[in-house]
């Protein structure tokens, strides 16, 4: 529900490992903090209640739906957050430290996992029943009633009503939680008031009302009627459908075979709308979000999802491109721009792997041999027109065309180099300038970054970061009590190579199989049964062994050598053998690196506090992506799991000695 957290989304999974390792650190402290939990789920409800509705803004370099320049309140309101939220998990964090030390090392920890890969699947089920957070705050309200003192009940029950009075009224009646999206839906003529039914004879009325479809408190697209013939002269919807239709017709007047349509991007359907006007006789519509699907299917009045010309596919764009069959007569990527990050693990948006060069040239060797590409965006920055015209010659080796109206650029390439196109396209005019200067970055599987101008991490995000590295410290030094020793040491760089990994994992399978939340959630399910087989591994061998880091460097060596293009060119089966057994390899030799270094630990809550406040800080390492690329952070992985073998040797001797 705050906008801003759309895009720094990673930020609320590093201040959760931050308060866990205080909290497991701080585990021996006398004052018990559990009964402060609730307490603190407040504060954290109520400073993100007062700043759902903070716009953060974008620097130069980089590319959002805000227009405006960072300032310095919407720093201190990302850090109020974090460290409200880093404040929630400490009690929690206090909790599992003690539970560590009081039960079996490795069985203490087979149990936290397990409970890991339960939240795990809670998370899918909500994502496929699309439930409202609100019913996960009950649920954790529920579980902590069974650890506390009975003595606080009253008093807990109390705060927690009124925190989920809190969220209840700020959040609209009508929204609806897809796996990606906060989605409302109101009338054009009444935006204040949210809508959750449309009029019984929506799809046969005249003058069907307009609905306008916000995510994350933005403006996303409108669902209805293009059809003039659905509305009488001079009403007011008929004159928004008349302005519109123009842009969403626009691509098909460059082709005159109409066979065969693929929409990527489909979002509420205009651009689906646009085809069957047009005359296509068949459409694949490509959209990730489910929700957005039946949100058309309900409120748009053309109802271009139910057109039996219309073949509606749920899924990544990406994922898509790789299992089409050839022969498109016209390749439409549709108003496709990301409102969010694919997951909190990493810093690439959602349409991170399909604005890339191998994304785009995938799409253009699907047309035949009359066939076009076409791609529409609005450039909020000038320099967001440059790189898409120098990501389409790039990836397709010919001069693309560009037509603008505004801030809204369509840029054509016909796979007939002989085609010449027209000096006007509806509402739109072509773009005679060159865009080939100046150079930029241009986005590719390995630096999935359209959005930022060039290779680095913008300053704004340099400045949160340090900031929040700050308080992190004060955090680790004041609430733990303690300094870092040298096992401390070992079990943090294990912490940041593991956060390392599994986000490597996840983009790569991202890649592989499409950037959605179900891919996600397979990934994590699979890294933490991995760990658990580990753990299993771990407590049936007699000591640690020096060895074992062999076969997880070996295994690293692999990832990084083998590259990702060329798994991107096998079949389905082969992906899917390669995603099994290869690439969860590592975090399997970790994982038993950590297991049988863990049962050798002195004090069991530190450790594991260790642990997660260096999975923090490989967490913050990750944003080096924007500025090096995929594979050369993984360079940062061998170097973490390398000073972990290093410290914990150093280690080792001063024992001894």
């Amino acid at each position: 529900m705050v906008h801003l957290i759309a895009f720094y989304a990673n930020l609320m999974l590093l201040s959760s490992f931050l308060g866990l390792g205080v909290g497991a650190m701080a585990g021996k402290s006398k004052r018990q903090l559990i009964g402060l939990f609730p307490t603190f789920l407040a504060l954290d409800i109520a400073i993100l209640v007062l700043s759902r509705h903070v716009v953060f803004g974008t620097a130069a370099g980089e590319a959002r739906l805000s227009s405006l320049s960072p300032t310095v309140m919407n720093t201190f309101v990302l850090i109020t957050i974090f460290v409200a939220n880093t404040l929630l998990f400490v009690p929690l964090g206090q909790k599992i430290g003690e539970l560590f030390d009081s039960l079996p090392k490795l069985s203490a920890y087979a149990w936290d996992l397990a409970g890991s890969l339960f939240g795990t699947l809670c998370f899918v089920a909500f994502s496929l029943r699309y439930f409202s957070p609100v019913w996960g705050m009950v649920t954790v309200m529920g579980l902590y009633f069974l650890i506390s003192s009975r003595k606080r009940w009253p008093l807990d029950a109390a705060i927690f009503a009124a925190v989920l009075g809190a969220m209840f009224l700020t959040s609209e009646r009508g929204a609806i939680w897809s796996p990606y999206h906060y989605i409302t839906v109101t009338k054009f003529d009444t935006p204040d008031v949210p809508e959750s039914e449309p009029p019984a004879d929506l799809l046969t009325m005249v003058d069907p009302p307009v609905y306008s479809v916000h995510v994350n408190h933005f403006y996303y697209h409108y669902n209805l009627s293009m059809d003039p013939v659905r509305y009488s002269q001079s009403s007011k919807e008929g004159q928004i459908a008349a302005a519109i239709l123009p842009y969403y017709v626009a691509p098909y007047k460059l082709v005159k075979g109409r066979d065969r349509v693929l929409v990527l991007g489909a979002g509420g359907g205009a651009d689906v709308e646009g085809a069957i006007i047009a005359g296509a006789r068949h459409i694949d519509a490509v959209e990730i979000d489910p929700v957005v699907v039946q949100v058309s299917r309900r409120f748009n009045a053309g109802a271009p999802y139910s057109d039996p010309k219309v073949t509606v596919h749920v899924d990544d764009a990406r994922a898509f491109l790789a299992r089409a069959k050839p022969g498109y007569d016209l390749v439409a990527f549709g108003l496709l721009d990301s409102h969010a990050l694919f997951s909190s693990m990493n810093n690439v948006r959602l349409d991170g792997y399909v604005y890339t060069v191998e994304g785009i040239r995938t799409a253009f060797n699907l047309l035949n041999e009359k066939g076009t590409l076409s791609l529409a965006f609005v450039a909020e920055k000038n320099w967001l027109a440059y790189k898409l015209y120098q990501l389409v010659a790039e990836a397709t080796g010919r001069t693309p065309v560009v037509y603008i109206v505004q801030k809204t650029v369509i840029i054509c390439v016909p796979k007939d180099p002989g085609v010449t196109l027209p000096a006007k396209l509806a509402a739109f005019r072509r773009y005679e300038r060159d865009l080939s200067r100046p150079h930029v970055d241009l986005p590719t599987d390995d630096w999935p970054f359209l959005y930022l101008l060039n290779k680095g991490v913008p300053r704004d995000y340099l400045i949160a970061i340090g900031s929040l590295l700050a308080i992190s410290l004060i955090s680790i030094l004041g609430l733990a009590g303690r300094s870092f020793g040298l096992e401390d040491l070992h079990f943090g760089l294990l912490g940041s190579g593991f956060l390392l990994l599994e986000t490597k994992s996840i983009t790569d399978c991202s890649l592989y199989f499409g950037a959605t939340w179900l891919v996600t959630a397979v990934v994590v399910s699979g890294v933490i049964l991995m760990i658990m087989a580990a753990n299993q591994v771990a407590a049936r061998l007699k000591a640690f062994s020096f060895s074992l880091y062999a076969p997880l460097f070996l295994t690293l060596v692999v990832l990084f050598l083998v590259p990702r293009e060329a798994i991107l060119g096998y079949s389905l089966s082969v992906r899917v053998l390669w995603t099994l057994l290869i690439v969860p390899l590592p975090i399997f030799f970790a994982g038993v690196i950590f297991s049988t270094t863990f049962r050798d630990a002195a004090v069991a809550s530190e450790a594991i506090g260790a642990n997660l406040i260096g999975a923090m800080v490989g967490g913050f390492c990750e944003y080096f992506a924007m500025s090096v690329g995929s594979l050369r952070l993984s360079v940062l992985v061998m170097v973490a799991y390398l000073a972990s073998m290093l410290a914990l040797l150093v280690a080792k001797r001063v024992r001894s000695a």
